[in-house]
């Protein structure tokens, strides 16, 4: 989350809220909390675990608690250290009273809280919000104050427009809209339509991440729904999909499921792509028999039986298997991609392997 020009560093997804959740606002604004390296719980009990639904881009894990804050899985990766290693920022905790909890409450598909990191933390989420979903505290969106990029495998999602045909970008889990951000901010042509399940993530995403405001400004390139996003379509059909759909702290099933894949397929026009969120290690799930790695390598395994040798994987974290994201169709050649991006997004293109089941 640290933005150097030049600097690829990954850490690793209208109207009021329902007068139910209203009232819970005021309640909970303003509640310190803390994040640390490895964990952070709930300052009452029982524990929340936070998992960053991004990889660190994938899931950060924290737990909440009132002594002891911690923030794991966070690993950022730069230009110079490409495989990725924990710094000391990251082994560090932030003091309980640099974090704030701005809103919590369940809705009916999740448990939802907003984090605020103080600017004074010396940590890579200093400055951000986060939005953490679930009950292992997935985070699925990710803003700063000061700054556009993020360090996390959002900047990645942010590249995949640069090597798409002319045409609509489906986000399928559009969460809070951070990916939206990144790209309606970086391709001022680009139009943008976004799914998501839970009525009340969007909800929050206009209250604390600036999501009305860039509806506002967007009129003609912002089109968000409610609803299941494996029914996403548009007429003509995409130029490109992001596909960052957990539930629980886990890929969803369908995405293990090749027939998925296949009807992903048919909504890209020619020249279309697929990147996705495939998770990873570093992913916990409220089901323990839902393993992060053995869940990512299953998801890899169906796409690869509909698009076959054209599957690429962007491998995230200190270990391979830690987390990953996915992209589909034949490698671009990667001078030409280079050129089409921002300076601190070009460091990622060299970074694709083809993925071999």
């Amino acid at each position: 989350m640290r933005l150097a020009m030049g600097d690829c560093g990954l850490g690793l997804r209208k109207s009021s809220f329902p007068p139910s959740i209203s009232p819970l606002f005021d309640a909970m604004r303003s509640t310190p909390l803390g994040l640390a390296s490895h964990q952070i719980r709930p300052f009452a009990s029982p524990p929340i675990k936070i998992s960053l639904h991004f990889l660190p881009w994938t899931p950060l894990n924290l737990q909440l608690s009132p002594r002891i804050p911690s923030l794991s899985r966070f690993h950022p990766l730069t230009a110079k250290a490409q495989n990725t290693h924990l710094t000391k920022t990251q082994d560090d905790g932030i003091p309980v009273d640099l974090v704030k909890i701005l809103v919590k409450f369940k809705s009916r598909h999740n448990y939802i809280r907003v984090l605020e990191v103080s600017r004074k933390a010396d940590h890579p989420f200093a400055g951000s919000r986060l939005l953490l979903l679930d009950a292992p505290g997935n985070i699925h969106s990710l803003s700063f104050l000061l700054k556009s990029l993020t360090d996390t495998y959002f900047d990645v999602l942010a590249t995949l427009p640069a090597v798409l045909p002319p045409g609509p970008l489906g986000i399928l889990g559009f969460g809070a809209g951070s990916a939206a951000r990144l790209i309606l901010e970086t391709y001022p042509q680009g139009v943008v339509h976004g799914w998501e399940l839970d009525p009340s993530v969007i909800e929050v995403g206009r209250e604390y991440f600036g999501l009305s405001k860039l509806e506002k400004e967007n009129p003609d390139r912002l089109f968000i729904y409610i609803g299941n996003a494996l029914n996403a379509s548009v007429r003509n059909g995409f130029s490109g999909i992001l596909v960052d759909l957990f539930s629980k702290g886990s890929l969803i099933p369908e995405l293990q499921d090749p027939g998925t894949w296949e009807k992903l397929r048919k909504r890209l026009r020619k020249g279309g792509r697929i990147m996705v969120n495939v998770g990873g290690s570093c992913v916990e799930a409220e089901d323990s028999r839902r393993d992060g790695k053995v869940v990512m390598e299953e998801t890899l395994k169906a796409m690869h039986k509909v698009f076959g040798d054209k599957v690429f994987v962007l491998n995230l974290g200190n270990r391979k298997e830690d987390s990953s994201i996915a992209i589909t169709g034949e490698l671009p050649d990667l001078d030409e991609w280079k050129k089409a991006l921002p300076r601190p997004l070009r460091c990622y293109v060299d970074m694709w392997t083809p993925f071999t089941p």
